[in-house]
């Protein structure tokens, strides 16, 4: 639905795995406003469904969203997703820009599991953190020497990468920026905040898990569990129709209701032990790198709403777990505030690459 009109935007688009989303945001002195947004339900299968009626269905649906949602722009931010793409932080003595690049290209053979002449490679220098010093306390000792360098790789295979300029070309939009859905959801559900945090992102398909510090995720991990295999194991459970367990699923959740159904909170539970033990490897194998403790976690994606979750994780887990908010830094109408809290977590990566060129 279109809500203002617009002159300079930019338009952000999550391929995810059951859904098409789009958003439409203005640079509005600095922050970003609402335009317009939309989304339409279809598999989204870009990894795998590389046929040309796998590409078509997509590239129909973002004409849809494009039409419907009256969006004005063609400057688009599109994400990778995050199991597609390595990533890993390297530490490099400091040399000059001319030989940093080779140095690079040379870590990465140890990481990329594919050749390097099939790959897109990224990196951006991470900048080193400040230690407050007490008063009291002596300064440490300079040191005269060359500093390390850390570096953030990145890698995703070329045959991806243009598959998605492929489709956005045929829909007739630019691509301005592809980036990986981590960067997306920490500039939409962290911003400005310094601390160490977990996003746990809940997909139709699959579960991604990212551990962010200083604006930056230093962990991405995925696993193959998501709403759709929770909704699918209630079927199961209940030999009833998928969109009765969908149904199921959204009233009951993790909440052990005073109901004749307790099965569908422990069917949910049984799924949700998968993705609890991987955030339990996340955080020992960040502990195991980092000295910072995570403060919390953020949930987000489409079955981050299931009733009762954030306390459940919360107590399994002993740690503070929100639903992410990404409108906190956009503007947009109050009376639109119900609607757009509900798919709030649904549109995070797409917001947070509306976001890219704005904040």
């Amino acid at each position: 639905m279109a809500i203002f009109p617009s002159k300079t935007d930019y338009l952000g688009v999550d391929l995810g795995g059951s859904s098409v989303k789009a958003i439409q945001l203005k640079n509005e002195a600095g922050r970003p406003k609402l335009i317009s947004y939309g989304f339409v339900e279809q598999s989204t299968d870009i990894i795998k469904g590389d046929s040309q009626a796998s590409q078509r269905k997509i590239i129909d649906a973002l004409k849809k969203i494009i039409k419907e949602a009256k969006i004005s722009t063609k400057k688009t931010v599109a994400a990778l997703p995050s199991f597609t793409v390595f990533s890993s932080i390297i530490s490099l003595p400091a040399m000059s820009q001319k030989d940093l690049f080779s140095a690079i290209r040379w870590e990465a053979k140890k990481f990329v599991p594919m050749p390097l002449e099939e790959m897109v490679l990224d990196w951006r220098l991470l900048k080193e953190e400040k230690k407050e010093i007490n008063q009291s306390e002596q300064p440490p000792a300079v040191s005269k020497g060359p500093k390390a360098l850390r570096v953030l790789l990145t890698a995703a295979p070329k045959n991806l990468v243009k598959r998605y300029i492929e489709i956005f070309t045929a829909a007739e939009l630019q691509i301005i920026s592809l980036e990986t859905e981590s960067f997306a959801l920490e500039r939409a559900l962290i911003g400005l905040d310094k601390s160490s945090i977990m996003i746990v992102d809940i997909g139709a398909l699959a579960t991604d898990i990212s551990v962010i510090q200083e604006g930056i995720p230093l962990l991405n991990r995925s696993i193959d569990v998501g709403g759709d295999t929770i909704t699918k194991a209630i079927a199961n459970s209940l030999n009833i129709n998928i969109e009765r367990a969908e149904q199921f699923k959204r009233d009951f959740g993790l909440s052990i209701a005073e109901t004749s159904n307790s099965q569908i909170p422990k069917t949910i539970e049984f799924v949700f032990t998968s993705i609890i033990n991987e955030i339990k490897y996340c955080f020992n194998l960040y502990k195991s790198q980092e000295d910072k403790p995570i403060e919390k976690i953020i949930l987000s994606g489409g079955s981050a709403f299931l009733p009762n979750l954030p306390n459940y994780l919360s107590n399994v887990l002993n740690m503070k777990v929100v639903i992410g908010d990404p409108w906190s830094r956009v503007i947009y109408p109050v009376e639109l505030k119900p609607a757009l809290d509900e798919i709030g977590p649904r549109f995070a990566v797409a917001i947070g690459l509306a976001m890219r060129e704005i904040v």
